[in-house]
């Protein structure tokens, strides 16, 4: 006897037709995304690959054009994607000095680390914070002296930039091919300025914006009047050949006002370094005739203060002497 359809014992295991597309949509959906997820997840993978090894090109060439290998790379490049870190490679790049942020920092890292040990070891444990945030001042007026030494070595090639620039356009080139012969005849650090500059020319960038960028690294008013100068000549079209004539001799005469100012001020600027510097030797020869007198002193909360209010009160006067000692001419 045949039993009814609708007691059939298979009957129940069949789904209805709309619910078995449904489940087969789910799980091609469900398929489709993980193939995706795995293309991406590759993707990801070898791009950064790539990148990392577009990176390690870029380091070894920088290592062979300047003479010596990399140190630190690692932490140079964490530290490149940081916002202190391109900060600090920007700082380092207006100063010209062969060093990559990652090495700066390391190095910077290890004086804090030795200042801190030596004060805590000749003074007292009190001192060590203090030569800590010393050490970073330190590196802090470490860039900025080399940046303004770059600047001053910049603007006494000024004169010599600008009559290279007179003499090439008066024979009837045009302002960038000008800029490029000064790049070659110049030597550092306007020959590598202007070697940049013309390399920016050479993918397009305009006049005005890659002498633009000049000016913004190696900020000064003789480099500015002279910017202003070729970007106005190159717009308008004027007698460039006169203008900067008559700045070079501007700059001439500006150079040696600029030399006649530093050497008058060269004593008190002298003397802004040498006070602080006598205190901590009065320091750490009373500490040498009374052995452990500053740890003594700094271990009472009125020695503490007292110390912090001398150490404020000299760097106070640095600073104000610092300020005397700097005119803009």
């Amino acid at each position: 006897m045949t039993p009814h359809p609708a007691t059939h014992p298979l009957a129940a295991a069949v789904l209805p037709p709309t619910l078995t597309q449904y489940a087969l949509l789910a799980l091609g959906a469900t398929l489709l995304t993980c193939l995706l997820a795995v293309l991406g997840v590759h993707l990801y993978a070898s791009g950064k690959a790539q990148r990392s090894a577009l990176e390690n090109r870029l380091a070894l060439t920088t290592g062979r054009e300047s003479g010596r290998r990399r140190h630190f790379r690692g932490i140079d490049r964490r530290l490149r994607r940081t916002a202190l870190g391109k900060k600090l490679h920007l700082r380092i790049a207006s100063t010209g000095l062969d060093v990559t942020p990652g090495e700066f920092f390391v190095y910077v890292l290890g004086g804090v680390v030795a200042l801190w040990l030596i004060a805590i070891s000749v003074l007292a444990p009190f001192f060590g914070p203090i030569a800590g945030l010393v050490a970073v001042w330190a590196a802090h007026t470490f860039l900025n002296w080399q940046r303004q030494k770059r600047i001053e070595a910049f603007i006494n090639q000024l004169p010599d930039l600008s009559r290279i620039l007179a003499n090439a356009t008066a024979a009837g080139l045009a302002l960038r091919t000008a800029l490029g012969m000064a790049a070659e005849e110049l030597e550092a650090p306007a020959g590598e300025e202007l070697a940049t500059v013309a390399s920016q020319l050479a993918v397009g960038r305009t006049i005005d914006d890659a002498l633009g960028e000049l000016s913004a690294r190696l900020p000064s008013r003789e480099l500015v009047v002279l910017v202003t100068t070729l970007v106005l000549s190159n717009k308008a079209g004027g007698t460039v050949v006169g203008s900067l004539r008559n700045l070079t001799e501007t700059l001439e005469e500006r150079k040696e006002t600029r030399r006649e100012v530093r050497t008058m001020l060269s004593e008190v600027n002298a003397t802004a370094y040498t006070v602080p510097l006598l205190g901590l030797g009065a320091m750490i020869m009373l500490n040498s005739m009374n052995p452990d007198s500053m740890a003594k002193m700094t271990g009472h909360p009125v020695g503490q203060i007292v110390v912090a209010v001398a150490v404020g009160l000299y760097a106070l006067g640095f600073v104000a002497m610092r300020r005397l000692g700097k005119i803009e001419v």
